[in-house]
């Protein structure tokens, strides 16, 4: 079975999310504060996924969001925010963050969001390959292993979420073709995600910090203005 951890200091809406996510089949963790959420966190089984409101008494939902990031790369993570919140919603998924959802949202949409992240994450490491499919792609001095889920450069690891992976999986699998955002929206979000295609550009952006000599002028993860991103080894 799944298990959600749900972190919102409303009781009536955290209990309303809870028993919708038990009803469809979810095991659910409930905390009220960020504080409580690390606790359960460190005494349970990890995971699936966490739904994060950032409004939480104490530590507030997006430094959660890094704490847990820190620890743990295959967590999906999606962020609550507050209608007008844009700048939220961006820091959320510029330190891990997977996707976000707007309140007030239906539970149906909330389900759906988080199945969908879910199928993501396990998707690579769940499905069996063919056998002449090779485990590792190469792209320059970038080696990809798709059985360990980590991306090396020069020989080094690079720690990224699985939802970094996967834009990198499409990057390689695409070599120097413009990738238009809706594509990578797409192929990596899946063709039924509801959110803005901004969460591309902020997760190239969080790319470029992590593969990139000078994220400032990259030189692997290209903008083609107007229209996307086109991988450079």
């Amino acid at each position: 079975m799944k298990r959600v951890l749900v972190v919102e200091d409303e009781a009536s809406i955290r209990e309303m999310v809870a028993l919708n996510l038990k009803m469809a089949g979810w095991e659910v963790l409930e905390a009220p504060s960020a504080e409580r959420a690390l606790e359960l966190m460190h005494k349970s089984e990890p995971c699936d996924a966490a739904l994060l409101d950032i409004m939480l008494p104490g530590m507030d939902g997006l430094s959660l969001c890094e704490t847990i990031r820190r620890d743990d790369n295959d967590i999906g993570i999606i962020i609550v925010s507050a209608k007008g919140q844009e700048s939220d919603k961006i820091r959320g998924l510029s330190i891990g963050a997977d996707d976000y959802i707007t309140k007030p949202f239906s539970v149906s949409e909330l389900v759906a969001r988080l199945e969908a992240l879910t199928r993501r994450i396990k998707r690579g490491s769940s499905s069996p390959k063919a056998a002449e499919e090779p485990e590792q792609l190469v792209s320059g001095p970038f080696v990809l292993d798709e059985k360990s889920r980590v991306l090396y450069k020069a020989g080094k690891p690079i720690d990224l979420t699985q939802v970094e992976f996967q834009i990198m999986e499409l990057f390689f699998r695409n070599p120097a073709t413009a990738l238009v955002r809706e594509k990578i929206l797409e192929g990596v979000w899946g063709e039924n995600y509801f959110g803005d295609v901004k969460i591309v550009d902020v997760n190239i952006r969080r790319l470029r910090m992590k593969i990139e000599d000078e994220p400032s002028n990259p030189q692997h993860i290209l903008t083609v203005w107007g229209y996307g991103y086109r991988w450079n080894a």
